[in-house]
């Protein structure tokens, strides 16, 4: 298969950076879901998997061009299968851990080492498992990109106290690690499976595998009251954003996804100050700095 051009890396690039937007409005929205409805982070994420997977379901099987002259649908082929299967166990480890993590460390630090730490083991996976090359710019848009990440959310962090910060540490490096692999495998998936029906399989798995927590006490009174918020999060931040993000991992290198994703603490950043009052100090403006000088060479090196 040859390089895909710069024009369609360029829009790839486009792709990843809006799904990391729309994942950067998930933090507010869950505020607003656990202040009016008494949401779960649990529950939050199940029903994140739980309608994204609908809606991609559907998605896959209304507009299908990777349909066959029949009209079936691909099924998975048993060298495939494993991907799709790891891929939502991913999505759903990662949920897992990181609203777990929230508890034990709070959330700027689980923010802090979660953001910060899946670029980095992107970065360390992609050669060995993919075999992509780190090219120098590429290595000073992520050193630029995790330092400018570090910057948003460490000054909240300074003064926090946490219950467990050991294992909340250990916990938001577990989720670092679950995202940098779907991130991974995605990549060598869509290679030779459609982006919506990856999306669709992959979110199935991890509805399943995050069913039990839909069975918890207050589960109904939750529903009840947040689920505008609820279907917001699973169409608009789950199945759009990671259909966008799958699409553009076709012509993107799995390196530079990572460091434009951190668009999405850039975002919520943003979205704190403007809705919710929160300060945006000198190290704040500067992690803001880092962070865009650092996607403007992502987008140089991959207009090279």
């Amino acid at each position: 298969m040859s390089a895909a051009s710069s024009p369609a890396r360029l829009r790839g690039l486009a792709l990843i950076a809006l799904a990391a937007v729309s994942w950067g409005t998930t933090g507010a929205v869950t505020t607003l879901l656990v202040s009016r409805a008494g949401a779960t982070p649990l529950v939050t994420g199940a029903m994140r998997m739980l309608v994204g997977a609908v809606l991609l379901a559907a998605a896959a099987v209304t507009w299908r061009p990777h349909a066959s002259q029949t009209g079936e649908l691909p099924r998975p082929a048993g060298r495939d299968a494993w991907r799709w299967l790891a891929l939502g166990a991913c999505m759903a480890v990662f949920q897992v851990t990181y609203f777990t993590a929230v508890t034990h460390a709070g959330i700027a630090v689980t923010a802090l080492v979660a953001i910060c730490s899946a670029p980095l083991m992107i970065a360390a996976l992609a050669p060995a498992l993919l075999g992509e090359r780190l090219t120098p710019r590429l290595v000073a848009a992520l050193v630029l990109g995790v330092a400018g990440t570090a910057l948003l959310v460490a000054a909240p962090a300074a003064g926090a106290t946490a219950p467990h910060p050991v294992s909340g540490v250990m916990l938001a490096l577990g989720a670092g690690l679950a995202y940098a692999l779907y991130v991974v495998i995605a990549k060598s998936a869509v290679a030779r499976t459609p982006p919506l029906l990856l999306s669709a399989f992959t979110f199935a798995v991890a509805a399943v595998l995050m069913a039990p927590a839909l069975l918890t006490p207050g589960t109904t009174s939750q529903l009840a009251h947040g689920w505008p918020g609820l279907l917001y999060l699973g169409a608009v931040t789950t199945a759009a954003a990671y259909a966008l993000y799958t699409a553009g991992l076709r012509s993107v290198s799995a390196s530079s996804a990572g460091v434009a994703s951190l668009l999405e603490p850039l975002t919520a950043t943003l979205l704190g100050v403007l809705l919710f009052g929160e300060r945006f100090g000198i190290a704040g403006w500067a992690g803001a700095v880092l962070l865009l000088v650092g996607l403007v060479l992502v987008v140089a090196a991959e207009r090279r």
